[in-house]
């Protein structure tokens, strides 16, 4: 149980980290806090996106990877695409009239679209290729075990098919969902980015193609620029990158969990730190460091501000159903 709300708190946390650095360039936010991030701030007054939000204040990628974890556990292992169709939509709607601009990103919005004019999900998802899939996808690391690695990618290809059935959005979600799962299962984290890799390289050949770099390649590649690094913050920022590609967010994320492998806070804090989709890029490094390392690095006083801030997440909740089904899933290998 400890690593799945690791994993579950650690994007959370990533996330809240994130919200008020997300889009703003790593000049911008190094002479605002600092080389890196100590404490959980409000969106601050430059951040078009997430000004006005109150310190700890979770983002879409918490939100969306609870619907998708809530139907999840609902559908014993499955989610049905109309289902997180409507689910979603139904989410955005709740923040436009909350008066949010931290909205549907660009490869979901264009498949919900498509689904609510009567596109078939099996289409919709066909030019999806941006990190929407890997941001939101923890929850089925949480729900499946790791082997047999095909399965894993199956589900997360399921999970994945309304709105990024591409090939390079596959990859990286089934590599963040492997990393997690491996955790829960109890590797160390060495091993785990090695499995993530594996998945994804299935995941690059489901779906449909989209033109990007591979995603496994440029996972293996990141680790070792940043391997013994002092200047790996800007070197992922720089070279990696941290935009919306799921080709650059990935990487990004298991390069800065490569870094922390047993220190939640400090994972999400650098990753949180780059600039770019900092809220995402942190998210996917908490999930995934959280799932190895728990919670106890993490000071109490954080995770009771996180929790004042969120008080409907219901992590726990979500947390047991999941190790429910991986139960399940694991008593039918």
């Amino acid at each position: 149980m400890g690593r799945a709300l690791g994993a579950l708190t650690g994007l959370a946390l990533g996330d809240a980290l994130g919200m008020p650095t997300q889009n703003l360039p790593r000049s911008a936010i190094r002479a605002r806090y600092g080389d890196v991030l100590d404490a959980l701030h409000p969106g601050p007054p430059e951040n078009e996106i997430s000004r006005g939000l109150p310190a700890g204040r979770v983002t879409d990628d918490t939100d969306q990877a609870v619907i998708l974890g809530s139907l999840f556990v609902s559908g014993d292992g499955s989610v049905d695409p109309l289902r997180f169709a409507e689910a979603l939509l139904a989410w955005e709607d709740r923040m436009r009239r909350a008066g949010s601009l931290d909205l549907l990103g660009p490869s979901t919005r264009r498949a919900l679209v498509s689904l609510s004019s009567g596109v078939p999900p099996e289409e919709t998802g066909r030019t999806g290729d941006t990190n929407g899939a890997a941001m939101r996808i923890a929850p089925v690391g949480v729900g499946v075990p790791p082997e047999p690695l095909s399965r894993l990618v199956d589900a997360v290809e399921q999970a994945s098919r309304a709105t990024h059935h591409t090939g390079i959005a596959i990859a990286g979600a089934a590599a963040i969902a492997a990393a997690v799962s491996a955790g829960i299962a109890g590797s160390a984290l060495p091993e785990s980015l090695d499995l993530a890799v594996a998945a994804a390289r299935l995941g690059a050949s489901r779906g449909s193609y989209a033109p990007g770099a591979d995603v496994a390649d440029r996972i293996v590649w990141a680790r070792g620029l940043v391997a013994g690094r002092a200047d790996a913050p800007d070197l992922i920022a720089r070279l990696v990158g941290t935009g919306l590609a799921t080709q650059e967010a990935v990487p990004a994320a298991l390069a800065v969990a490569s870094l922390h492998p047993g220190h939640l806070w400090d994972a999400c804090r650098h990753a949180a730190s780059l600039g770019g989709d900092t809220d995402t890029i942190a998210a996917m490094a908490g999930a995934v460091v959280g799932a190895h390392a728990g919670l106890g690095s993490v000071p109490p006083p954080i995770l009771d501000r996180l929790a004042a801030a969120n008080p409907d997440l219901a992590l726990t909740t979500l947390a047991d159903g999941l190790l429910a089904v991986r139960s399940r899933r694991t008593a039918r290998i």
